[in-house]
């Protein structure tokens, strides 16, 4: 494993340890700008490491009491189907319009931890932990589970910023079941978009295992950093961080010899 490869793997790790979310955003244009992977080894290796990595912090979360195993199993089920539609289609569509859109997908995230929240709160009545998801409010889950999935297969985003919100809103569960009901979400919808790229893209498994390791220490070292920072300064800094990656990954799309 290289140095590059190496620092790439802790920074992943990081991000995903900080803040909860993010680290396909940081994996991908590292392995693409500096391991020099092609686009779409990049986007698949990318989602067999978040896998993984938040498989581990899934189960921890799930023994903290933090993940809503009914709400996983609808927006799973149907984010996994989205997912692995989305690598297919990846598969088929054209590198530049892939990253544009990965970018476009990283200025949202931004906009949205940017933006001052309203103060409506959610939209629905909050869920016990255990209540069971039924009717419309399941059908408008499942919907959405299609939508972020079919975006994480496209682009190799793991949906966690989009899916955390969404879970919120459309399930009412607590904010800390909804990011650790995203972890497992995101590693289900992970493991089928890798799936879907496995046969239509060269793998490099021995790199990705070394990442993948390196990304599962480091998030553990990226929790205890964020226990001890303000999730404010958190949250607006890697937004800034979010812009300028997304920057640079349009310049390179649109003006490859820039």
């Amino acid at each position: 494993m290289t140095l590059l490869a190496l620092i790439s793997g802790i920074a992943t790790g990081l991000v995903l340890g900080i803040f909860g979310s993010g680290g396909s955003i940081v994996a991908v244009p590292a392995l693409l700008y500096l391991v020099n992977l092609d686009a779409k080894q990049a986007i698949a290796m990318s989602l067999g490491i978040i896998a993984v990595t938040a498989t581990i912090s899934a189960i921890d979360n799930w023994r903290h009491g933090n993940v809503n195993l009914r709400v996983s199993a609808v927006f799973g089920l149907f984010g996994v189907g989205g997912t692995y539609a989305g690598a297919r289609l990846g598969v088929l569509t054209p590198v530049t319009v892939q990253l544009v859109l990965f970018a476009l997908v990283m200025y949202s995230a931004a906009w949205k931890m940017l933006v001052k929240k309203g103060g409506g709160g959610p939209a629905v009545a909050e869920l016990a932990p255990d209540e069971p998801v039924v009717g419309r409010r399941m059908a408008h889950i499942a919907g959405h589970g299609i939508v972020v999935g079919v975006l994480t297969g496209l682009v190799g985003v793991g949906g966690g910023f989009l899916i955390v919100p969404s879970l919120v809103l459309l399930s009412g569960i607590p904010i800390r079941q909804a990011i650790g009901t995203s972890l497992a979400i995101v590693a289900a919808k992970s493991y089928a978009g890798f799936a879907g790229y496995m046969s239509a893209v060269p793998i490099d498994y021995a790199l990705m295992g070394s990442f993948t390791a390196v990304t599962v220490v480091s998030s553990l070292v990226g929790t205890r950093i964020a226990r001890r920072l303000p999730g404010e300064l958190l949250k607006r800094g890697f937004a800034w961080f979010l812009v300028v990656v997304a920057s640079y990954i349009l310049l390179k799309s649109v003006f490859p010899g820039g």
